[in-house]
């Protein structure tokens, strides 16, 4: 009988709609632990979540059988369901459409999920939008500005 072996870890990033600080600090673990009981249901790892009012980061350890855009869909769609149904959020809450994802070696899990704790720290020095583009710079990701979630939306 043949196996499959595999070493898949990929670090996701989505926002909130327009970036809007939403996500309070009195319920974000309850959508932390909610997000990490979709991953598991869907039989992937959670190595790391946490994040900032506007936005999240997920370190995930991911089977080749997975589709990410599907599983992304997935904890977005039921995250805000989630969020509705415990009505942590009095506006209208939504994800902003797309993510980003950038895969790691074994040797980063620590190093990513460590960056990943410290979301908050980190965040004292840099801004969401400087920290995705160096995400996208680091890992040599093309990308146009219309793109970028709603950073450039006043150029249009």
């Amino acid at each position: 009988m043949s196996q499959t072996f595999s070493q898949i870890y990929i670090h996701v990033i989505f926002a909130v709609k327009h970036r809007d600080s939403l996500i309070l600090q009195d319920w974000e673990d309850d959508l932390y632990k909610y997000i990490t009981g979709i991953v598991t249901n869907k039989n992937q790892k959670m190595i790391s979540i946490n994040g900032m009012p506007d936005h999240l980061h997920l370190f995930l350890g991911l089977k080749p059988t997975c589709c990410l855009s599907n599983l992304v869909r997935e904890i977005k769609k039921s995250s805000t369901e989630f969020i509705k149904r415990r009505k942590f959020c009095k506006c209208k809450f939504q994800w902003q459409e797309g993510f980003g994802s950038f895969s790691h070696s074994h040797s980063n899990i620590s190093t990513v999920a460590n960056y990943i704790e410290n979301q908050k720290a980190h965040h004292k020095k840099k801004t969401f939008r400087d920290e995705y583009l160096e995400c996208l710079i680091k890992n040599s990701i093309v990308y146009k500005n219309e793109y970028l979630f709603d950073f450039f939306e006043h150029l249009k």
